[in-house]
């Protein structure tokens, strides 16, 4: 191999290792706001559990009221 093309693939052995580290911090991101978005959607989905619940409960209080009155 010549020298510009020795130097030519090291040029692009370079890019790549660069391209891997960026796509390697991308993915660090990706992964930690995958694990917010789950909590977060773990924690809504207990809220509307509750929600529904206290609902149901309202609407069996208003059902007792009209039978009752």
């Amino acid at each position: 191999m010549e020298k510009p093309d020795l130097q030519s693939l090291e040029a692009k052995i370079n890019a790549l290792i660069q391209i891997c580290k960026k796509l390697a911090d991308e993915n660090k991101v990706l992964r930690e706001n995958e694990t917010s978005l789950k909590s977060e959607c773990a924690a809504l989905h207990e809220k509307n559990v509750l929600a529904r619940k206290r609902l149901e409960t309202m609407i069996e209080q208003l059902k007792s009221m009209e039978i009752n009155a």
